[in-house]
């Protein structure tokens, strides 16, 4: 397997102590948007490619109905592959 006798032993000692081998919760500070309310971010910008991020926190309110910034929303859409796009406006 190519993995060190510890990390099984580690791995052994999880499993028989919470029954699981996922990881254990950390701390930090909490996520300001749920997983459901970052899918409907994707879901609003896949729907419409020329949204701005700026626009699109204006519409959506995270937990506790408290706003999120523009730069929360582009990394929401950066981690599923997307990006927050202006409509070009022509000089002329």
């Amino acid at each position: 397997m190519n993995v060190n006798r510890k990390t099984i032993f580690r791995l052994q000692q999880r499993l028989h102590e919470t029954d699981t081998v996922s990881d254990r919760p950390r701390s930090g500070r909490p996520r300001c948007t749920t997983q459901s309310q970052d899918r409907n971010l994707v879901r609003n910008h896949m729907n419409d490619r020329l949204l701005s991020a700026s626009a699109s926190s204006r519409q959506t309110r995270g937990r506790n109905n408290q706003r999120i910034s523009a730069n929360t929303v582009r990394r929401r859409l950066s981690i599923s592959g997307l990006r927050a796009r202006r409509p070009y406006i022509d000089p002329s």
